[in-house]
């Protein structure tokens, strides 16, 4: 199933606290409950004027509900194509010293 950030435009919202995130949290919830479980909220990242949030959905379109109907902000919905972290570099390598072996022969001068 499609996974996607949303960026949500939210002045101060790195200065709500605890307890005005845990009612933002409470709210996403209970509009999550109601749409079923189709629509899943991973995590959120708090930023100074903005979060953003990833998510898993069957599409764009209910994420745009969730917004609606929370009321929260969604200017951006981006897909994620692919997911990229320090041990990516290090799967490569190995892949590619897996599909190209050491020439042990060459190296050592033989031809």
């Amino acid at each position: 199933m499609p996974k996607y950030v949303i960026e949500r435009t939210l002045p101060g919202a790195g200065q709500l606290s605890p307890a005005e995130l845990a009612a933002v949290s409470e709210k996403s919830c209970s509009v999550l409950r109601s749409l079923g479980p189709q629509v899943q909220w991973v995590q959120s990242y708090v930023t100074g004027d903005k979060i953003y949030c990833i998510y898993i959905a069957p599409s764009e379109g209910l994420i745009r509900e969730h917004a609606r109907l929370g009321g929260f902000p969604a200017e951006r919905i981006s897909e994620i194509k692919a997911m990229i972290d320090p041990t990516t570099a290090e799967s490569a390598h190995s892949k590619t010293a897996h599909d190209h072996p050491p020439d042990f022969a060459k190296e050592a001068g033989v031809y």
